[in-house]
């Protein structure tokens, strides 16, 4: 038995030289600003894993909505928490979500919305040097799923110089 082997989070594409699929990866990458596509193919897969668990959820209650809505009303309750779903779905909303839906819960994405960076990119290097926090906790994971409750708490940090709202690398008009 070895200790501290870790396992693959995410699975990569089946067939790795589609242009169209390539594409569209090169769009979500520059879009939110990701690493690599390693970062893409984790949300993907995360996304593919609430699917998995809404169906499986929906079949063990045989297509009764009302009963696979009991069920699931833990799992539900968690992805409207952290804002994948939307209050007022139900878990047949799960199942028509898109990987934009994932990735728009990441600090780095939020961050950038809350107008933390000139960029995804900027909000990214600000993450992880440190200078942003989410209510008192200092969080340096880009990756970071910001639930809803969290969202309005996501700043900079005060002691970091970026507090200061006249320093040059802050984003304009804020």
């Amino acid at each position: 038995m070895s200790t501290g082997t870790s396992t693959k989070r995410y699975e990569t594409p089946n067939h790795p030289y589609q242009g169209e699929r390539i594409d569209e990866e090169s769009d979500l990458l520059s879009r939110y600003g990701l690493k690599n596509k390693e970062e893409l193919w984790r949300a993907q897969s995360e996304l593919r894993r609430y699917r998995r668990e809404a169906r499986r959820l929906i079949g063990e209650s045989q297509g009764d909505v009302d009963a696979a809505n009991e069920a699931g009303a833990d799992f539900v309750a968690r992805l409207q928490r952290l804002g994948i779903l939307d209050d007022t779905e139900a878990i047949t909303g799960v199942l028509s979500l898109d990987v934009t839906d994932v990735l728009e819960r990441r600090l780095q994405t939020v961050a950038y919305r809350k107008g933390v960076g000139n960029s995804p990119k900027q909000a990214r290097q600000f993450i992880l040097h440190g200078h942003v926090v989410v209510g008192d906790a200092r969080v340096t994971r880009p990756s970071y799923k910001v639930e809803t409750a969290e969202e309005d708490l996501v700043d900079f940090d005060e002691i970091s110089p970026l507090a200061d709202e006249l320093h040059p690398e802050r984003a304009e008009g804020q």
